[in-house]
């Protein structure tokens, strides 16, 4: 029996997102998010605003599958009652923490790699500010903003200094 957070809490996060139809390739998969994440060509603010960075909702899920691990547990009559009843929520359990594991690792590197080109900051420059921020992730970008300066997108300069000399 693990501890969880509150059912509560889990369920209110869970309430935030799409149910999902089973599916026998991702079947311990039971949400997803209500947004569809944006095209890889978006910015990272947009990104940022429609929720693609935010905390990965594998882990509500996890902790879901815990809170009825527990339930089956308090019902069991015993040990080896309650091993056969949660035998597929155990392989539930895992894959979800595996997906959460990898989904926030790649987050936090893709958060980590776009700062760091669009605002031409070293890692370590990064890491000092996002150690020392408290707040969000969109207010962490506009304090990184403020601090550094947006990098100037030379292609899209190019461009506008060619629409202006055929115009004439």
């Amino acid at each position: 029996m693990y501890r969880t957070h509150p059912q509560e809490l889990v369920e209110q996060k869970l309430s935030e997102l799409r149910p999902l139809n089973y599916n026998q390739f991702r079947w311990w998969r039971r949400w997803d998010s209500k947004r569809a994440p944006l095209p890889n060509k978006a910015s990272l603010l947009a990104k940022i605003q429609n929720g693609d960075l935010d905390f990965s909702h594998y882990f509500w899920q996890a902790q879901y599958t815990e809170i009825e691990m527990n339930q089956k547990y308090d019902k069991a009559k015993d040990y080896r009652d309650y091993l056969d009843n949660v035998q597929l929520d155990k392989a539930r359990r895992k894959r979800l923490w595996e997906d959460f594991i990898k989904d926030e690792a790649e987050k936090l590197e893709y958060i980590a790699k776009q700062f760091q080109k669009l605002f031409f900051i070293t890692e370590k420059e990064y890491q000092k500010e996002i150690e020392e921020f408290d707040g969000t992730l969109e207010e962490f970008y506009y304090h990184i903003e403020v601090l550094f300066g947006k990098r100037v997108n030379i292609k899209s300069l190019r461009k506008k200094a060619i629409k202006k000399i055929n115009k004439y």
